[in-house]
């Protein structure tokens, strides 16, 4: 990827990662809802993401979008959803068309899904083999307003390649809350993507050939219930972390 990067949401704890591990990789564009308190390094806009004059001026000239902005709160009410994730995401399509952008990274969720998990489970759920996993070729099942609104964004993205010929990567991102895997229940285990990987998985994104893509970003669990296989095909990632090989906050041997 030769041409800038526009990442919206770049004051979100995601955006972070990304610029943290891929500084260096991408003559970046941020996008952030609000003044930073910091001056950024690179180019930056401020604005709302569902207002295409606030988008676009913010993607001209650049060669891919991965598009983070949204509410990302689990327990965000309908309006803000549909304002925030659903119309942003389709204002970012609709730049991305009168901009003649080629590629579009929208970091979904596992939410996504997130119904799939509120089924009576036993501790086995967290051992499945590869057959048994998610692996992106299942239907949404929402869980809750955010997972609607994420899996909508699919959605829009679909229409856009199909209409467009826009490339699409929709990365259902798991757990990045913390630098290291949750210990004390499996599902944060499971589901745990680490930086690194979470920063490789978007490099990836942008160099890799594809047409329309859902994949999951996590890392390369033991205790993992979605697949990692598409990632690895469409896209070459290679997770270097699993949230088995870490005993609170050290990997144990065999770790990377």
């Amino acid at each position: 990827m030769n041409d800038p990067v526009l990442l919206t949401g770049a004051g979100g704890h995601v955006g972070q990662v990304i610029l943290e591990g891929l500084r260096e990789e991408y003559d970046w564009r941020l996008m952030f809802h609000s003044e930073p308190e910091e001056e950024p390094e690179f180019p930056y806009w401020t604005g709302e993401v569902q207002d295409y004059d606030d988008v676009a001026p913010a993607a001209e000239g650049v060669g891919a979008i991965i598009h983070l902005a949204g509410d990302p709160r689990p327990s965000a009410p309908w309006k803000s959803v549909l304002q925030n994730n659903i119309d942003g995401t389709h204002t970012v399509y609709e730049v991305a068309v009168d901009e003649g952008i080629e590629k579009v990274v929208y970091a979904s969720s596992n939410h996504a899904v997130g119904a799939f998990e509120t089924e009576e489970r036993t501790p086995e759920m967290y051992r499945v083999h590869d057959t048994d996993r998610l692996d992106g070729t299942e239907l949404p099942r929402p869980g809750n307003k955010y997972g609607i609104s994420k899996a909508t964004g699919e959605v829009i993205g679909r229409y856009y390649h199909d209409e467009h010929d826009i490339s699409v990567c929709n990365v259902r991102i798991g757990n990045l809350n913390e630098d290291h895997p949750p210990i004390d229940y499996e599902r944060g285990q499971a589901m745990w993507l680490s930086p690194r990987d979470c920063a490789h998985i978007h490099q990836r994104t942008l160099e890799a050939d594809y047409d329309y893509e859902i994949v999951y970003g996590i890392s390369d669990n033991d205790r993992k219930y979605y697949s990692l296989e598409r990632a690895k095909e469409a896209l070459g990632y290679e997770p270097m972390d699993n949230s088995a090989e870490w005993d609170g906050d050290e990997r144990v041997a065999g770790g990377n």
